[in-house]
């Protein structure tokens, strides 16, 4: 994932007050952390799994699904 999509996708998961994880191949790192993010180097196609605790859960779930279903604003 470039710093772009990752910017939006720790932007975004910094919004709510839930804990907030992304994994890739079994590595889990915090979404609200860029360095973190991009060190899964995520490339396109790459199965991710978010999973998110605490009161806003649900709403950062689909918060965060909703980037993806958007490409990250890119075509």
């Amino acid at each position: 994932m470039h710093a772009r999509p990752s910017a939006m996708l720790v932007s975004t998961a910094s919004k709510f007050k839930s804990e907030v994880w992304i994994a890739k191949d079994g590595r889990e790192v915090n979404a609200k952390s860029m360095l973190g993010v991009m060190t899964l180097a995520a490339e396109m196609g790459s199965t991710l799994v978010i999973r998110a605790d605490g009161p806003d859960e649900d709403k950062a779930l689909d918060a965060l699904v909703r980037i993806f279903e958007i490409r990250f604003g890119e075509n």
